[in-house]
């Protein structure tokens, strides 16, 4: 099953894991200004949605190190 993820690389670290993730062809990056690089209209509705909940809610936010102790799990 495929799914599409629209990021910022923010840590060096981050970029690389990437890019090991590229090289096992675990992930596909496409470009912005790639052709291929689409967003639809559905998927605009769905980022709006969520930035919008966690407006109202900022409570549902997860603090980025509680993320982290997740994906150690």
């Amino acid at each position: 099953m495929a799914v599409t993820y629209h990021i910022t690389i923010k840590k060096d670290y981050a970029a690389s894991l990437i890019e090991d993730l590229q090289k096992v062809d675990a992930i596909d990056l496409i470009k912005e200004n790639d052709e291929n690089f689409v967003v639809t209209r559905a998927q605009m509705d769905e980022v709006n949605a969520r930035v919008n909940k966690y407006q109202h809610h900022p409570e549902l936010l997860i603090d980025e190190e509680e993320v982290f102790k997740m994906l150690d799990a």
